[in-house]
């Protein structure tokens, strides 16, 4: 049997059972999306444009559905849900507008004119995880098909239903058919197909770094682009100069967002020591407050994990022996909950303080001055996100200079908005999404140049 259960994390019951794709499968809809990807490329770019945005309108009219969706696959907060389905939207909007303005370079050269002209690549798969489905299969479907390509999109086997709703609302605005498919499946049967098809010319990855590596190796060895987006361990620096009633009330939200499950969670919090014990006693109750529960309730901020087994993975960062400075509460029974917690170990080398740990927990350590909290922020072999609170704005900047990340905020914890670019330093990744270059990133540069000699 090939077929995967889909499992509401808040009550653990099988809501939806879907076919997985066989590899025989995946070749046929390679072959389908290579026809499609032609016939679409040849379409006139303001046409396509017109298509993408009735794409987006679609999505707005069916927001709610969507949102319900990832309610129902993933657990989330019906609020966030809200959300992430308008950033769905968003994204489209953002993409198609950028079809008409995918311009090329015109080149001083002696002899000639010399121009460049971005080509789509042809066939992209996509494959998105089960942290935020809808938002980051958008993240890649969007700019992939304005600048002309065809998209395979390979969901996460926890979460296949709101990319299925995705694609057939694509169908409904016009998209040639085969031009966007979802292939649901295992990441080693599916992926691994999408990965080694000779006519998949570039692979959109996120998830864990240890799966993008070998997704890397893999394109590596047949010279096919690759985009990775992969883990983190994002700082949360607070000086003695900051806010620190406002930086306080600010943290919850900032790690345990998504419970935790997202690579921009500033999990790993950094306090000057002046400021230290004034920090901790206004982050407990803000933490305690932090309201768990029901994910259809619009007043909750935060729901289950995704699986039992990813609660397991959270419980052993957190063992009996564990620097537990407070915890949150959780509802007890069916689902896969666990509460808020706060750790203070007394090293910053502590496996929950330099390890991706993908729930909500966060370590907090202190730092003596700038350069201390750069040290700091820089000890894990992540490198996505983070954020710093201070006054001064020179601070701010050095200290912006001297973290390496690929998305800062200063007195926030922002890190995405869809006309800016997102991706990470070191092991959180390679190449970047959205933003004002997306759709390029998904073009070969062609140049040409013309003589103009007699």
């Amino acid at each position: 049997m090939n077929d995967h259960l889909v499992i509401n994390p808040a009550t653990e019951k099988v809501v939806a059972t879907v076919a997985g794709t066989t590899p025989a499968e995946v070749d046929v809809a390679v072959r389908r999306a290579t026809k499609a990807q032609q016939e679409w490329a040849a379409v006139a770019p303001g046409d396509r444009a017109r298509a993408l945005r009735h794409f987006a309108a679609l999505i707005d009219d069916h927001l709610e559905e969507l949102a319900q969706l990832e309610v129902l696959e993933a657990g989330h907060p019906i609020g966030n849900a809200r959300w992430e389905a308008g950033n769905a939207r968003d994204v489209f909007e953002y993409a198609a507008g950028g079809i008409e303005r995918l311009n090329g370079l015109q080149i001083p050269v002696a002899g000639g004119l010399n121009i460049t002209l971005h080509e789509p690549l042809g066939v992209v798969a996509v494959i998105a995880p089960w942290n935020f489905p809808l938002p980051i299969a958008a993240w890649g479907v969007a700019p992939a098909l304005a600048a002309g390509n065809a998209v395979l999109l390979k969901p996460a086997e926890a979460t296949p239903l709101s990319a299925i709703r995705l694609a057939r609302l694509g169908l409904d605005a016009g998209l040639p058919d085969g031009l966007f498919q979802v292939l649901p499946g295992a990441g080693r049967i599916v992926g691994n197909a999408l990965v080694e098809h000779p006519r998949v010319a570039k692979v959109v990855f996120t998830g864990s770094t240890s799966v993008g590596k070998r997704i890397m190796a893999q394109c590596a060895d047949r010279v096919k682009r690759v985009t990775l987006e992969l883990g983190g361990k994002s700082p949360n620096i607070i000086f003695a100069d900051a806010d620190i009633e406002q930086a306080a009330a600010a943290t919850p939200g900032s790690f345990l967002d998504n419970t935790g499950q997202d690579c921009c969670a500033r999990s790993r919090i950094l306090v000057q020591r002046s400021v230290f014990d004034r920090y901790m006693e206004l982050l407990e109750p803000a933490v305690k407050n932090f309201r768990v529960g029901d994910p259809g309730d619009p007043d909750t901020q935060m729901g289950p994990l995704i699986s039992a087994a990813q609660r397991q993975t959270v419980i052993s960062y957190v063992g009996d022996d564990a620097p537990v400075a407070f915890r949150g509460t959780a509802p007890e029974g069916d689902g896969f909950w666990y509460p808020a917690t706060v750790l203070t170990p007394a090293s910053a080398d502590h496996a929950a303080a330099v390890e991706e740990i993908f729930g909500p927990v966060a370590v907090v350590l202190p730092f003596e001055d700038e350069a201390d909290a750069i040290r700091l922020a820089n000890a894990t072999e992540y490198g996505l996100s983070g954020s710093l609170w201070t006054r001064d704005v020179g601070r701010a900047i050095r200290v912006s200079r001297g973290v390496a990340a690929g998305n800062l905020s200063v007195n926030s914890h922002s890190s995405v908005r869809y006309w800016t670019p997102f991706g990470g330093y070191k092991q959180s990744g390679l190449g970047r999404e959205l933003g004002p270059d997306a759709l390029a990133a998904f073009t070969e540069t062609k140049n040409v140049f013309i003589s103009t000699d007699a």
